[in-house]
Protein backbone atom coordinates (compact mmCIF):
# COMPACT_ATOMS: atom_id res chain seq x y z
CA UNK A 1 0.00 0.00 0.00
CA UNK A 2 1.12 3.54 -0.54
CA UNK A 3 1.34 6.04 2.30
CA UNK A 4 -2.31 7.02 1.74
CA UNK A 5 -3.46 3.40 1.93
CA UNK A 6 -4.35 3.35 -1.76
CA UNK A 7 -3.00 0.48 -3.84
CA UNK A 8 0.70 -0.17 -4.29
CA UNK A 9 3.51 2.34 -4.14
CA UNK A 10 5.11 3.56 -7.35
CA UNK A 11 8.44 1.74 -7.93
CA UNK A 12 10.41 4.94 -7.27
CA UNK A 13 8.65 5.36 -3.93
CA UNK A 14 9.42 1.73 -3.00
CA UNK A 15 13.14 2.43 -3.46
CA UNK A 16 12.94 5.75 -1.56
CA UNK A 17 11.14 3.89 1.24
CA UNK A 18 13.98 1.34 1.28
CA UNK A 19 16.48 4.19 1.57
CA UNK A 20 14.53 5.62 4.53
CA UNK A 21 14.61 2.20 6.25
CA UNK A 22 18.39 2.01 5.69
CA UNK A 23 18.88 5.52 7.11
CA UNK A 24 16.76 4.52 10.14
CA UNK A 25 18.88 1.35 10.59
CA UNK A 26 15.61 -0.63 10.51
CA UNK A 27 16.67 -4.16 9.53
CA UNK A 28 13.12 -5.54 9.43
CA UNK A 29 11.99 -2.53 7.41
CA UNK A 30 14.84 -3.04 4.95
CA UNK A 31 14.14 -6.75 4.43
CA UNK A 32 10.38 -6.11 4.07
CA UNK A 33 11.07 -4.26 0.79
CA UNK A 34 12.43 -7.38 -0.94
CA UNK A 35 10.65 -10.32 -2.58
CA UNK A 36 11.53 -13.71 -1.07
CA UNK A 37 13.11 -14.76 -4.39
CA UNK A 38 14.97 -11.46 -4.89
CA UNK A 39 17.90 -11.78 -7.30
CA UNK A 40 21.01 -9.60 -7.05
CA UNK A 41 23.42 -9.39 -9.97
CA UNK A 42 26.85 -7.88 -9.35
CA UNK A 43 28.48 -7.68 -12.82
CA UNK A 44 31.81 -6.34 -11.52
CA UNK A 45 32.07 -9.10 -8.88
CA UNK A 46 29.95 -11.98 -10.27
CA UNK A 47 30.73 -14.28 -7.32
CA UNK A 48 28.87 -11.84 -5.06
CA UNK A 49 25.60 -12.25 -6.95
CA UNK A 50 22.89 -14.10 -5.01
CA UNK A 51 19.23 -15.09 -4.78
CA UNK A 52 16.90 -14.72 -1.80
CA UNK A 53 15.79 -12.18 0.79
CA UNK A 54 17.60 -14.12 3.52
CA UNK A 55 20.94 -13.03 2.03
CA UNK A 56 19.62 -9.44 2.00
CA UNK A 57 18.98 -9.86 5.74
CA UNK A 58 22.50 -11.24 6.35
CA UNK A 59 24.13 -8.46 4.32
CA UNK A 60 22.28 -5.60 6.00
CA UNK A 61 22.57 -7.13 9.46
CA UNK A 62 26.33 -7.23 9.02
CA UNK A 63 26.58 -3.71 7.54
CA UNK A 64 24.45 -2.17 10.29
CA UNK A 65 26.47 -3.96 12.98
CA UNK A 66 29.93 -3.11 11.66
CA UNK A 67 29.58 0.33 10.03
CA UNK A 68 28.86 2.85 12.78
CA UNK A 69 26.67 5.78 11.85
CA UNK A 70 25.81 4.26 8.47
CA UNK A 71 24.15 6.89 6.28
CA UNK A 72 22.71 6.51 2.79
CA UNK A 73 22.53 9.53 0.49
CA UNK A 74 20.49 9.28 -2.70
CA UNK A 75 22.20 11.54 -5.24
CA UNK A 76 19.89 10.95 -8.20
CA UNK A 77 17.09 8.58 -9.04
CA UNK A 78 15.11 7.77 -12.18
CA UNK A 79 12.14 5.46 -12.58
CA UNK A 80 11.05 3.97 -15.91
CA UNK A 81 8.12 1.63 -15.51
CA UNK A 82 9.09 -1.02 -12.98
CA UNK A 83 12.81 -0.16 -13.18
CA UNK A 84 14.45 2.34 -10.82
CA UNK A 85 18.02 3.60 -11.28
CA UNK A 86 19.55 5.29 -8.26
CA UNK A 87 22.98 6.76 -7.60
CA UNK A 88 23.90 6.46 -3.94
CA UNK A 89 26.63 7.20 -1.43
CA UNK A 90 26.88 5.08 1.74
CA UNK A 91 29.03 6.46 4.56
CA UNK A 92 30.02 5.33 8.01
CA UNK A 93 32.95 4.35 10.21
CA UNK A 94 34.52 0.99 10.90
CA UNK A 95 35.32 -0.07 14.48
CA UNK A 96 38.86 1.35 14.21
CA UNK A 97 37.44 4.75 13.21
CA UNK A 98 38.34 4.42 9.54
CA UNK A 99 35.82 6.15 7.30
CA UNK A 100 34.07 3.79 4.88
CA UNK A 101 32.49 5.30 1.76
CA UNK A 102 30.77 3.34 -1.01
CA UNK A 103 29.49 5.00 -4.18
CA UNK A 104 27.74 3.74 -7.22
CA UNK A 105 24.56 2.94 -9.05
CA UNK A 106 21.91 0.41 -8.14
CA UNK A 107 19.24 -0.65 -10.60
CA UNK A 108 16.12 -2.23 -9.14
CA UNK A 109 13.13 -3.98 -10.68
CA UNK A 110 10.00 -3.59 -8.56
CA UNK A 111 7.10 -6.03 -8.95
CA UNK A 112 3.95 -5.98 -6.86
CA UNK A 113 5.34 -3.35 -4.51
CA UNK A 114 8.46 -5.41 -3.69
CA UNK A 115 11.99 -5.25 -5.04
CA UNK A 116 12.32 -8.39 -7.17
CA UNK A 117 15.77 -7.88 -8.68
CA UNK A 118 18.76 -5.62 -8.46
CA UNK A 119 21.98 -4.93 -10.31
CA UNK A 120 24.71 -3.24 -8.25
CA UNK A 121 27.63 -1.17 -9.45
CA UNK A 122 28.70 -0.17 -5.94
CA UNK A 123 32.35 0.12 -4.89
CA UNK A 124 34.39 1.45 -1.99
CA UNK A 125 35.85 4.89 -2.69
CA UNK A 126 39.61 4.44 -3.13
CA UNK A 127 42.01 7.34 -2.63
CA UNK A 128 45.22 5.80 -3.96
CA UNK A 129 46.89 8.95 -5.26
CA UNK A 130 46.68 7.82 -8.88
CA UNK A 131 45.55 10.48 -11.33
CA UNK A 132 43.79 9.50 -14.58
CA UNK A 133 47.07 8.85 -16.45
CA UNK A 134 48.67 6.80 -13.67
CA UNK A 135 45.48 4.76 -13.24
CA UNK A 136 45.39 4.09 -16.99
CA UNK A 137 49.01 2.91 -16.97
CA UNK A 138 48.39 0.72 -13.90
CA UNK A 139 45.38 -0.83 -15.64
CA UNK A 140 47.35 -1.69 -18.77
CA UNK A 141 50.73 -2.60 -17.21
CA UNK A 142 52.08 -6.07 -17.86
CA UNK A 143 52.05 -8.33 -14.80
CA UNK A 144 55.29 -8.15 -12.82
CA UNK A 145 56.35 -4.78 -14.22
Amino acid sequence: MDERGEGRMHPGEVVRSLHRAVSAHDLEGIVAHFAEDYVLENPVHPERSFRGAEQVRRNWSHLLAFIAGLELEERRSMADGSTVWTEIVIRGRLADGTEQVLRGVMIFRVDGGLIAAGTFYLEPVVRDGLDANAALHALTAEPGR
